[in-house]
């Protein structure tokens, strides 16, 4: 009996201390573990219990325009936080928080009560709200500073600046592309606490200074941008557009000096604008460019010597490509005409021959040498690449429509930079909208110097082109860009835009691009306004546009007036101004051309003028002679929309009827258009007589 209880025993003790050495074991093991693997989370939530490091936010550095404006600045404001371990009642807290700061009182308790060592309560508060915070001495509620970023000039230059998200990140524009020279770094304040949540006086205090953003200085010129701005928000209104655009670029470094969009917004408000407000579509959105690339076109040909400037072609109205027929913009062609006003005239015909004569291979080198179909690399975010048919998919009917700026689509960008390369001896640069990056003490951290990409024409042959370009203002479709005293190169476009189904009816997007002074260009500059109502084409709404900014620009620059002996006073073979007295009586045109110093001669036995060579807006030398033909316009076929006369002149009605081929029928005492008939809007025949009733 003894000798099996001291088995029992023996057994028992030996359980016993296998039972201990598992204990040990797993004692150790479970030191071991929190001794390797959990050693920096335990001393990171010791650290979290005791310490508290509350966020000091980072001043913004400011974004200039070129001459030192301040653009966007940052500006301090006051921002609630809360240390939930300090708070001794969490639920009048809230209550008294939500009161002050208009917050749901549930949902702020909620917070108040998590397990967490600092939480935001409201960024970026106003002067009042915070100091009403203070009054309370919240235990556990504070205050911090932080920066909010202000645009002094409101809407002015916003696709270009963009806007801050809460935490002073940039989100859009200038503000994200720059970003992380903007920014800075956040510094903070470190606090250490006992076990009770109380201060401690002598213990881990620190101070982390945040350290200051980058200045960033623009390309844009603050004067320049209100200039282009005041005018599209006049076009705006006048034409009842969808959208507009206007970029004006210095071709000699690719420099932009003014970028603006409208439909706008205010980016100190960003939040209550559609995010649609937000894109930048003069580089985000893509358009076929209608006859402004026919630039483009012109100097393909120019260069592989496809054809001379005096060389001759017929324009009959049409011309068959693979069994489509691509007609002139003019009704009935232009006959007999010269390369240079094939250009001058913006004649479909003539440059789909001329396209097809260059070729595909040719033809798509030229395009994307000029920059179509790449991003041309501007520092601002969401640009397109633009939309291209795949060279080798490509057909003669594909080429032919190009030629003309159509089954091709491109970003307003890209257009005015290749424009650029025209103007700058054909070389291409990048654009640029960044001048150079400071560091508060004025050292320059990054600076930016033109970059030059590839030259894409030889200066012979961009001299020519020049030329013929000037010749389209002086004598061409695009005389509303005439500026007195300068030589203007520029070239129109009116593109009929591309929905689901093919081109749409009633929706056009009107043109004009070109550059100033024409033989030392300065500035190049597009406009674009998209669908606009009643009149669309791009020598009738664009080009006064570029002229009304392009004056004021040249004059801002002070870009001397080019006085030629041609043009002073007293001069036998000075050139005069061709007035437009289509639609006047036989008399009336006589009278008003050698009031002009010219000598009319009347063709035909009609009594109200038709049409007239050379044609409105040409320069000749005074005494020159112009034809009048009195019987019918030369437009055959085809249907022009009515344009709005209301509010026009006699003068001013007639000449935009005239460029319509459309005839007038004034009614009533002179003074302005009351009504017409047939109403605004309105298909027609071309040579239709419109009937204008003047108060």
């Amino acid at each position: 009996m003894a000798s099996v209880s001291h088995v029992t025993i023996r057994k028992r003790v030996a359980f016993l201390f296998l039972l201990i050495s598992v204990i040990m074991m797993g004692l150790i093991g479970r030191l071991l573990y929190l001794q390797f693997y959990k050693s920096s989370w335990l001393a990171e939530n010791a650290v979290d219990q005791r310490i508290r490091e509350i966020p000091v936010e980072a001043k913004r550095g400011i974004i200039y325009d070129r001459n030192g404006r301040e653009l966007a600045v940052s500006v301090s404001t006051e921002s609630v936080y809360a240390i939930p371990a300090e708070i001794r009642n969490p639920e009048e807290t809230a209550a008294k928080l939500a009161a002050i700061l208009a917050l749901d009182e549930n949902n702020l308790k909620n917070k108040l009560k998590r397990r967490q060592a600092f939480t935001w309560i409201k960024r970026k508060i106003n002067t009042e709200t915070a100091r009403q915070i203070q009054m309370l001495s919240l235990p556990g509620i504070g205050l911090t500073q932080e920066s909010q970023r202000q645009y002094p000039y409101d809407n002015l230059a916003a696709h270009v600046l963009g806007f801050n998200g809460i935490d002073s990140q940039g989100l859009d524009g200038v503000e994200m592309t720059f970003d992380s020279y903007l920014k800075g770094r956040s510094g903070s304040i470190v606090v250490e606490y006992d076990a009770r949540g109380r201060e401690i006086p002598h213990a881990s205090h620190r101070f982390v200074p945040p350290v200051e953003g980058h200045n960033v200085y623009l390309t844009i010129d603050v004067v320049i941008q209100q200039i282009v701005e005041r005018e599209l928000e006049k076009v705006m209104k006048e034409t009842q557009a969808k959208a507009a655009t206007i970029i004006a670029i210095d071709p000699r470094d690719g420099s932009i000096l003014a970028l603006a969009n409208r439909p706008d917004y205010n980016p100190n408000k960003f939040s209550e604008f559609s995010p649609k407000l937000w894109r930048n579509i003069a580089v985000s959105n893509v358009y076929e460019p209608g006859s402004t690339f026919k630039i483009i076109t012109t100097s393909a040909v120019m260069s592989e010597h496809i054809v001379k400037p005096e060389e001759r072609f017929f324009d009959p109205g049409e011309v068959e490509v693979q069994g489509r027929n691509i007609h002139c913009w003019k009704h009935g062609g232009h006959g007999s005409q010269s390369f240079t006003e094939v250009v001058q005239n913006s004649c479909n015909v003539g440059f789909v021959n001329v396209g097809l004569r260059l070729g595909r291979d040719p033809f798509y080198r030229y395009i994307e040498s000029f920059g179509f179909g790449q991003h041309t690399n501007i520092d601002l975010p969401g640009e397109a690449k633009g939309i291209m048919i795949d060279r080798a998919k490509a057909t003669p009917i594909n080429i032919a429509t190009m030629s003309i700026g159509q089954s091709i689509a491109v970003t307003p960008v890209q257009l005015v930079t290749a424009v650029a390369a025209v103007a700058n001896d054909g070389k291409l640069l990048r654009p640029q909208i960044v001048k150079e990056v400071k560091d508060k003490s004025g050292q320059v951290i990054r600076g930016f110097q033109p970059d030059v990409v590839r030259q894409v024409l030889d200066t012979s042959i961009t001299k020519q082109v020049k030329d013929i370009l000037e010749s389209v203002v002086s004598q061409g479709s695009g005389k509303n860009a005439y500026i007195e005293g300068f030589k203007i190169a520029g070239k129109t476009g009116t593109a009929q835009k591309v929905g689901a189904g093919g081109y749409l009816p009633d929706k056009y997007v009107a043109s004009f691009v070109g550059f100033a002074p024409a033989d030392n260009p300065q500035v190049a500059m597009l406009v674009i306004i998209d669908e606009p109502v009643g009149l669309y084409y791009g020598g009738q709404i664009a080009a006064p546009v570029f002229s009304a900014v392009m004056k004021d620009v040249l004059q801002y620059l002070k870009v001397n007036p080019q006085v030629t002996e041609s043009t002073k006073t007293g001069n036998a073979d000075a050139h005069v101004l061709v007035p437009s007295v289509i639609n006047l009586s036989v008399p009336e045109a006589i009278k008003e051309l050698q009031k002009a110093g010219l000598n009319p001669r009347v063709e035909e036995s009609g009594d109200r003028v038709a049409d007239q060579i050379p044609k409105p807006g040409s320069r000749i030398p005074a005494g020159g002679g112009v034809l009048l033909y009195t019987l019918t316009s030369r437009y055959s076929s085809g249907e022009v929309t009515v344009p709005d006369l209301t509010g026009r002149t006699q003068r001013e009605a007639s000449d935009v009827l005239a460029e319509l081929g459309l005839v007038i029928n004034p009614v009533g005492a002179s003074g302005k258009v009351i009504k017409q008939d047939p109403l605004p809007g309105s298909k027609v025949s071309a040579g239709t007589s419109i009937s204008t009733y003047f108060e």
